[in-house]
């Protein structure tokens, strides 16, 4: 199995900018491609975006395309999420996800496809 640890949560005003990371540790991070999602209070969990085991092929939700950037370092066994011009609509729990079952190239954007979670961080955004 692998845990995931989220990092990078915290307060900032409207249009400003955070990067979340999340650590892998306990098997080959490789192996995985990697989602982000986000839960906000009384709704249910969302797609925000993800990447390919291969890092070149990456999905956003067409609600964060353009502002939010997701990548991978294979090396350091961490995923990022680079959000900017965030918005109040934002503020969320963020899950970064790990998904084995994807071919090398390609990623899911279904929550009931990834095997592993981390334990979320908040991102608050104020207006």
């Amino acid at each position: 199995q692998v845990q995931l640890v989220e990092s990078g949560g915290g307060l900032v005003q409207a249009g400003g900018s955070l990067r979340l990371s999340c650590a892998a540790s306990g098997n080959t991070f490789s192996r995985y491609a990697m989602g982000w999602f986000r839960q906000a209070p009384g709704k249910e969990r969302e797609f925000v975006a993800a990447v390919a085991r291969s890092g070149g092929s990456t999905y956003y939700a067409d609600s964060v395309k353009g502002r939010f950037t997701t990548f991978r370092d294979n090396v350091k066994n961490t995923v990022y999420l680079q959000m900017n011009s965030l918005k109040p609509e934002d503020t969320a729990v963020y899950y970064c996800a790990a998904d084995s079952s994807r071919p090398y190239s390609s990623a899911t954007t279904s929550t009931y496809e990834y095997d592993y979670w981390g334990q979320g961080t908040q991102v608050t955004v104020s207006s």
